[in-house]
């Protein structure tokens, strides 16, 4: 799962993932990410934590980079040495020499962004040191069955679901152009251009612009759908693939916990299929669809109606502590009402509650709880098993709403 801090890490690994990627600003595709991020001050502290639960920390270095960048790499090597990071991801041939220099010891791992497609790539790659390949999004179920059997001497990582782009493996230079290089894609300061509406100019009739395909929302002739293989991880378990990777970079924490439980637990046989691609609706998402998966990536794996990931379930807080009986300290994330029922989610648990009073520190008593407000709330269900574990509990809207 990806990891933009600590605390998301924390989360992601309670909900069920067994290692993170993460990385600093400089190196990794995050440039877009605000608050608390993971830097060369907390990268130390991420690597122990992941330890103490037995679980992995890969550090991303996988932008373009040009030589300013290679040289910042050499300046920050001796923080990452002391890290230990579990693996590095890496696709710049001269990132890789630089980390076979200064990091041997550390394991590498080669980026979706190396776009490998074929057994001979993935070979190259092997003997170049790396123990690890994240395969591209454009193959087919085929041809990665073929490449575990042609070379079966390397883990093999593939995406199983977030956000598509309109890029060769997310290698795009569209954000480049029409930012006037003011937001690289390739420096993780994409403006997600393909989710921008468009319209058909003819060259003689300047200033006339025609709708190519107009709704409520614009028109979005190369926003992709998200990517969701939840119905065919059993299968790639099957087939020998190492790792499930799950795109993120600017998601939320209700998204990382959510999405990381659903994997989770489809993986070990805990949940349904179905009803597992019904709960990651409830996540923010543009649509699903099986990308180049199955090997009918048509017009239907583009979102036409929305650029926005709109979720089924409005994340409404993070539950911080318990008070008193039935009565948890919340961070409020969208308002709650007073007797709103809503639906807490934990680990290993999802049940319905009525939220009975809201308490503020100065107001009392109160109908409403509002964004970022840190309240007391009584919350009644009729199954409190959630309880023996709510402090890694999230509340959510109740069921699924239409978008």
């Amino acid at each position: 799962m990806p990891a933009g801090s600590i605390e998301k890490m924390k989360y992601a690994f309670a909900y069920g993932a067994d290692a993170v990627y993460l990385g600093f600003s400089d190196f990794s595709l995050r440039a877009l990410r605000k608050g608390e991020l993971i830097d060369e001050n907390n990268l130390f502290e991420a690597v122990k934590v992941a330890n103490s639960l037995n679980k992995k920390v890969y550090f991303t270095i996988n932008i373009f980079a040009y030589d300013d960048d290679i040289k910042k790499l050499i300046e920050k090597v001796e923080i990452i040495k002391e890290a230990k990071p579990h693996a590095l991801i890496i696709s710049d041939v001269g990132i890789l020499r630089v980390a076979k220099k200064y990091l041997k010891d550390i394991d590498i791992h080669i980026s979706t962004q190396a776009n490998i497609l074929n057994s001979q790539a993935v070979k190259f790659w092997r003997d170049m040191g790396a123990s690890r390949v994240i395969l591209a999004r454009e193959l087919s179920i085929d041809k990665i069955e073929k490449i575990r059997k042609e070379v079966p001497d390397i883990e093999l990582e593939m995406f199983v679901h977030g956000a598509q782009c309109m890029a060769y493996s997310g290698r795009c230079l569209l954000s480049d152009y029409l930012t006037k290089g003011k937001r690289l894609a390739n420096k993780g300061n994409c403006a997600q251009a393909c989710r921008w509406s468009y319209k058909l100019l003819e060259e003689t009739r300047p200033g006339e612009y025609y709708d190519i395909i107009q709704d409520d929302f614009g028109t979005h002739i190369m926003s992709t759908k998200d990517l969701c293989l939840i119905k065919y991880v059993k299968k790639l378990n099957e087939i020998g693939i190492d790792s499930l990777k799950i795109e993120g970079r600017t998601k939320s924490l209700y998204y990382v916990s959510a999405v990381s439980k659903i994997y989770r637990k489809v993986l070990d046989n805990e949940m349904d299929v179905d009803f597992a691609f019904n709960e990651l609706k409830k996540v923010g998402n543009r649509g699903y669809s099986e990308g180049f998966f199955l090997n009918n990536n048509d017009c239907e794996s583009y979102s036409y109606d929305i650029s926005k990931g709109l979720a089924g379930s409005d994340f409404l807080g993070i539950i911080q502590k318990k008070v008193d009986n039935n009565i948890f300290r919340v961070l409020i994330k969208n308002k709650i009402q007073l007797n709103d029922e809503i639906e807490i989610i934990t680990p290993n648990y999802q049940v319905l509650a009525f939220v009975k009073s809201i308490i503020h520190d100065k107001k009392g008593q109160t109908d409403t709880a509002n964004t970022n407000d840190e309240i007391n709330l009584e919350l009644i269900s009729q199954n409190n098993d959630w309880q023996k574990e709510f402090e890694y509990a999230l509340l959510r809207t109740k069921g699924l709403k239409e978008y």
